[in-house]
């Protein structure tokens, strides 16, 4: 299995460092309001991960935080004049409804920063102890130099380290690139009691203790987004190797490329920050996570629409394969094709492994015999399940309403029978119209050998 690894910026053999257990730590949410599109690429590309990786060595043990102290969550909670608790539980528990559309499995662990301030406090104990971290005017800081690793996973030096970064001027810093490990709070701002006084955490060094508290000091695989490599993972990989005497922080580094909107980045300025949550109003889940594998992981994504609308087509045309194979048992013991898991192994190249998918539905529409068919659906759904996808039935798939506008299946079913009633009478202008009807309502009606079928367009 071949995975890239940022700090070498090459592909690399992996192999867990414990033979029957790989660890693997994702940068998750600050949870102050609903996510967009580009938070969900990490959860549907390390989940995805997490299928094959189970599928290759057995158990892994994944941890996806959740950050609940941050500046924006005591701005949107002293907004509603509510305390922060109120805030963090109720975007995480909308995050949490939104992963399960995509069809992202619970991880093994998720930890909250809030119960994690002892760790915390620790970890930043030991850092002041071995010189790493001094404290000052109630602050804590990291000292950078005093970690000669420092800037290896960015490829910077000392100079581009600070150019085009936003560093924070103070007198009590030792270094100008020095960064805040614990900060002081205010008598109305959320506090915890610390050796240095009441105050909180810096965002870098959660992280790093939520990792070691639940994977242990070294880990085979850290991920997140291409933006956290700097500061973000810079800063944790000197914070955890210098609290853990030089060990290894993590043993590979695997970063996703950003989510584009109509070829444009997000941002508020533009109007143009898509929420996942608005999204599933008009499109399934699924549609979605496809959308989000269908790129390389380490590449750009740019979402369309037109992107969205090909993706359905896509997955209307796996869900009417398996339609079409009806009550054929899958055959048992037979799993995705050789060509599919190579694809998905070799650093998770689900554009190669979606082709493949497409070839075995090709395949299933074409194949004749009982075997054949029965081998080709336990090829599909062991491959759809690597994918996160092929999830429901497919009559569930081909009747589920995406919007409250949209026919009821109940409904759709009852017009095709009006429709069948005036077929058999010869009232060939209100089959039409009913035929008319339906199309109008984005309801794509197929007669064949098996009777009336009906899909949404």
């Amino acid at each position: 299995m071949q995975l890239h690894n940022t700090l070498t910026g090459q592909k690399e053999s992996f192999v867990p460092q414990h033979p029957d257990r790989v660890t693997m730590y994702v940068c998750g949410p600050t949870v102050y309001s609903y996510a967009h599109i580009g938070n969900y690429r990490p959860p549907v590309v390390f989940d995805t991960l997490a299928r094959v990786l189970r599928r290759r060595f057995g158990r892994v043990d994944y941890a996806r935080n959740i950050t609940d102290i941050d500046d924006k969550i005591n701005a949107a909670a002293a907004k509603e004049g509510v305390d922060i608790r109120a805030i963090t539980d109720r975007y995480a528990a909308a995050y949490h409804e939104d992963l399960a559309s995509l069809g992202v499995e619970p991880t093994t662990y998720e930890p909250r920063v809030t119960e994690h301030l002892p760790q915390i406090i620790s970890m930043i104990e030991r850092l002041i102890a071995s010189n790493h971290a001094y404290a000052a005017e109630g602050h804590v800081l990291f000292h950078t130099l005093s970690y000669a690793g420092y800037g290896a996973l960015s490829k910077r030096d000392e100079q581009s380290l600070m150019a085009g970064t936003r560093v924070e001027v103070a007198p009590y810093k030792k270094h100008a690139g020095d960064f805040v490990l614990w900060k002081p709070s205010s008598a109305d701002q959320p506090g915890w009691d610390s050796p240095w006084g009441r105050g909180r955490p810096g965002w870098h060094i959660e992280c790093s203790a939520m990792s070691e508290a639940v994977l242990g000091e070294t880990i085979d695989i850290h991920g997140g987004g291409h933006d956290l490599i700097f500061p973000h993972h810079e800063n944790e990989i000197a914070q955890s190797t210098c609290a853990h005497g030089g060990a290894v922080y993590a043993r590979f580094w695997l970063h996703n490329g950003f989510v584009n909107v109509n070829h444009e980045k997000m941002s508020k300025s533009l109007g143009n920050v898509l929420l996942v949550r608005q999204l599933l109003e008009t499109l399934p889940g699924e549609v979605i996570r496809l959308v989000l594998l269908t790129g390389h992981y380490r590449q750009p994504l740019d979402w369309t629409d037109d992107v969205a609308a090909d993706a359905r087509k896509k997955l209307d045309r796996v869900y009417g394969a398996l339609r079409d194979l009806g009550d054929i048992e899958p055959a048992a013991g037979v799993t995705a094709p050789q060509g599919f898991i190579d694809a998905l192994e070799d650093d998770l190249n689900t554009p190669m492994a979606l082709a493949e998918l497409f070839e075995l539905v090709r395949a299933a529409n074409k194949a004749e015999s009982a075997d054949e068919k029965a081998r080709l659906k336990a090829q599909l759904l062991d491959a759809g399940s690597l994918l996160g996808l092929l999830q429901q039935s497919p009559q569930d798939w081909f009747s589920a309403a995406t919007s409250e506008s949209e026919l009821s299946a109940e409904r759709i079913e009852q017009l095709i029978a009006d429709r069948a009633a005036a077929r058999k009478a010869k009232n060939f202008s209100e089959s039409d119209r009913i035929r008319n009807e339906l199309a109008e309502q984005g309801v794509l009606i197929e007669d064949g050998a098996q009777g009336t079928r009906w899909r949404r367009t």
